[in-house]
């Protein structure tokens, strides 16, 4: 693990990542590791357990997705917020394959020492987002915009 970032009990929730020491705006921070999986074989693999609202799976394409947990990093531990001090940044492989599409964490303003890393996870359902949805996916970022759900309105 880089030495600027570092994993620890988060207020938000869990494990967070903090910052080690100052960073600037537009620092590549971590890449989101995994085992690439397809969507079906992470459905069949978790099945139900997907809508408990906690999950390592980061969808990289209409193909693919990241399961950290296998062979995840510390990345997995970032949590969400509604005013988030990164961002997950797509980079496509540029051979074509997308199996080998990556993301990593940029940070988008200068973050302080000590402070907890965060990015907005844009979770997508496609279904009505119901208060039940709504509740197994609570926000608890703490931020004053705070949605109170982690899922992204629709479009």
């Amino acid at each position: 693990m880089s030495r600027r970032i570092q994993q620890r009990r988060s207020r938000i929730h869990g494990n967070g990542v903090f910052a080690a020491a100052d960073l600037p705006a537009g620092t590549r921070l971590v890449e989101y590791k995994g085992l690439r999986r397809t969507h079906e074989d992470a459905d069949e693999r978790y099945g139900d357990s997907l809508d408990t609202g906690h999950t390592f799976l980061f969808t990289l394409n209409d193909d693919y997705l990241i399961d950290a947990n296998v062979d995840g990093n510390v990345a997995r531990w970032i949590n969400h917020s509604c005013a988030p001090n990164c961002q997950a940044v797509l980079e496509e492989d540029a051979g074509g394959d997308p199996q080998r599409d990556r993301v990593f964490i940029e940070s988008l303003r200068d973050i302080a020492a000590g402070e907890e890393l965060t990015y907005n996870y844009g979770i997508r359902l496609s279904v009505p987002h119901t208060a039940k949805l709504k509740k197994q996916w609570a926000c608890r970022c703490g931020a004053a915009e705070c949605t109170g759900t982690m899922l992204q309105p629709k479009s």
